[in-house]
């Protein structure tokens, strides 16, 4: 399994022999959740450090288990791998070496060490997760938050303690996109940041004029009108434009 003990790193748990960290909240994800790499393999990655024992590093990994070359990237892209003594650029400078040599005497993997390479910055961890399982710890809009701050773009939390009535405006990444057949033409937006998720109307008019941005664009900065009634907050859309975010998100849209 993934196991995310620090809040920041990926590892494999349970299949390096390593012990894992204190007890603490953690967030574990199956190994089948990494791209490239299929229950069958998650499989056989279980079975094989079950039967022989734990694995002693990366080239022992990849000798006792057949694994694509673009399966070892995933896991190294991951963070899976930093219990094998590979970090994530490490074990992406190692995947091609190791894949071409699985069918090859064991020790023999010319080119799998790496050198001393730069650490990834905290916007290349996060979009190297998504990536990677679709998963990361780091909002992808806390990489633009002082540019919202500046241009005076508040958060979701900052909204449900503003009376209603204002003019504001937010921004997040779109997690929904709805139009029911009963609502007269209104479509509704989820719209998410790092401390919350809100409710945002558009009216027939407002989807009219900006329809293509909202319905194309993955994130978003919405102004207009706070509403609150029955103890639910809205957000009725006057203007949207798009936010360029630097890790790629998706939407379920009307469904």
């Amino acid at each position: 399994m993934l196991h995310n003990g620090t809040g920041s790193k990926l590892r494999i748990s349970g299949i390096s022999g390593n012990e894992l960290p204190a007890r603490s909240l953690a967030v574990r994800l199956g190994l089948g959740s990494v791209r490239n790499v299929n229950a069958e393999r998650a499989q056989a990655l279980v079975d094989e450090r079950t039967t022989h024992g734990p694995f002693v590093d990366l080239a022992d990994l990849v000798q006792r288990v057949q694994l694509s070359t673009a399966a070892i990237e995933a896991l190294a892209t991951a963070g899976a791998l930093t219990t094998l003594g590979a970090d994530r650029r490490a074990g992406l400078w190692a995947a091609g070496a190791l894949g071409a040599s699985s069918a090859t005497l064991p020790g023999v993997a010319a080119g799998a060490r790496a050198p001393t390479l730069p650490g990834l910055e905290d916007i290349e961890v996060a979009t190297a997760d998504v990536w990677a399982t679709g998963i990361s710890h780091t909002y992808p809009t806390c990489f633009v938050r002082p540019g919202l701050d500046e241009a005076g773009v508040l958060r979701v939390a900052d909204l449900y303690r503003r009376d209603p009535g204002g003019r504001v405006a937010v921004a997040g990444v779109v997690t929904h996109r709805q139009r029911p057949g009963t609502a007269n033409g209104i479509t509704f937006l989820s719209l998410e940041d790092e401390t919350g998720l809100l409710n945002v109307v558009c009216t027939a008019g407002v989807w009219q004029r900006f329809g293509r941005v909202a319905r194309t664009c993955p994130a978003l900065v919405v102004r207009g009108r706070l509403e609150r009634a029955d103890g639910a907050t809205n957000l009725r859309a006057e203007h949207i434009a798009p936010l360029s975010l630097h890790v790629r998100t998706t939407s379920r849209d009307f469904r």
